[in-house]
């Protein structure tokens, strides 16, 4: 029997890892550095491990993964959270003799995570962006400031669903708050600010080492949270070939293997997809391509183990996955219209939609989530991270 250890099992996005193979006969271990993470009590996790935090404790970490490869001789790494992807990537001389590890180098993954990067390259190759300005000294900041149009948006160059994100409508405001940013995330990009009304799209891929691609899946933002921008909270699989062009293009022009989520964000004013970003991992919303029939984590470990397939092209289209607990609800209250929302917030029985993490089959990790929210209050990963959200 094949075995794979799956980091991060914090995340409902690792839970849909933990399920895709465990459900397949994979013997799986998931770990984190708490008990209570919402991976760990999957039935499908034959074995669970609490490991040194990647974050706090990065040497600890890597001595401990290192011993762990070397004990359980496991077949595949899977490694679903970004910072815990660079730490390993960075070095992956101590892990690339122990065992298959289906990602691309650390150069690669850095510039896929740069924000200033993934635009230049997207420009070069004629891929629409927002209009960026790029601070490469504080020193430029008020002079490039005055020609920014507002209202607009400070993003981090490196960072993560709505971490750090800054929105401004005046002058004022952008100075204040390019700096409070800056501390925190040297350098930030100001970028404008797309006009609401045009949807949002993600490219989901998975790509072999010739950078083709070997996987592909479309969704359509419906909800998230933050409201104003963040992780999505329900989305929808659909078709949309220009989309799928445009990731596709981008992730080649980077020469990527394995994984990867491109986010695009239609702009009402000239009707164009506009490149927001690329997440070099995998994804929030992961539990939607498995539900329409593309089954990313599957298929990573089958291109991982050398196993021959066909492109996956093509996936139910119509279906929906939801992310309740808690981020649906946290969307719900935060939604002036709350009660205008189609679909509807009270609508848990449709037939097409699914939830990120409730599961009949698998009800353990329902207990998980909730549990998990306790850790915002002790552990130190748990309390950057709601600080950071904050």
């Amino acid at each position: 029997m094949s075995k794979v250890f799956i980091t991060d099992g914090y995340w409902h996005k690792t839970l849909a890892v933990v399920r895709s193979l465990g459900e397949k006969g994979i013997d799986v271990t998931v770990g984190e550095s708490t008990r209570l993470a919402t991976a760990l009590f999957s039935r499908y996790a034959r074995r669970r491990v609490i490991y040194p935090s990647p974050k706090t404790r990065p040497e600890e970490f890597l001595n401990f993964l290192e011993d762990e490869l070397k004990k359980e001789r496991y077949d595949v790494l899977i490694i679903p959270e970004e910072s815990t992807l660079h730490l390993i990537a960075k070095n992956i001389q101590r892990f690339d003799k122990l065992t298959r590890l289906p990602f691309p180098d650390y150069n690669t993954i850095l510039k896929a995570s740069d924000k200033k990067e993934v635009l230049k390259t997207a420009m070069a190759i004629g891929i629409f962006v927002p209009k960026t300005i790029f601070i490469d000294d504080f020193s430029e900041l008020e002079g490039k400031a005055a020609k920014v149009s507002l209202p607009a948006v400070i993003k981090p160059r490196m960072s993560s669903g709505s971490y750090g994100i800054r929105y401004v409508n005046n002058m004022k405001e952008l100075i204040t708050a390019y700096k409070e940013v800056h501390e925190k995330y040297p350098l930030p990009l100001i970028q404008e600010y797309i006009p609401q009304g045009g949807d949002a799209f993600g490219l989901s891929a998975l790509f072999d080492k010739n950078a083709e691609p070997k996987a592909v899946f479309v969704h359509k933002r419906l909800r998230e949270y933050p409201i104003t921008g963040g992780p999505s909270t329900l989305r929808e699989s659909v078709v949309n070939d220009e989309v799928q062009e445009l990731g596709i293009k981008l992730l080649k022009a980077l020469k990527w293997y394995g994984v990867a989520m491109v986010e695009f964000k239609m702009d009402p004013r000239d009707n164009r997809p506009k490149l927001m970003e690329i997440n070099p991992r995998f994804w929030g919303s992961l539990s939607l391509s498995v539900y329409a029939g593309v089954d990313f984590p599957y298929l990573l470990y089958k291109m991982a183990m050398g196993e021959a397939f066909k492109p996956v092209t093509t996936y139910k289209t119509g279906l929906r996955s939801r992310y309740l607990l808690p981020g649906d609800i946290m969307h719900f209250f935060s939604n002036p219209e709350r009660f205008k929302m189609r679909p509807g917030f009270f609508n848990f029985f449709d037939k097409k939609t699914r939830d990120d993490i409730i599961s009949i089959k698998d009800p353990l990790p329902t207990i998980g989530r909730i549990l998990s929210l306790f850790t915002l209050l002790y552990h130190k990963d748990m309390r950057r991270y709601l600080k950071e959200r904050n």
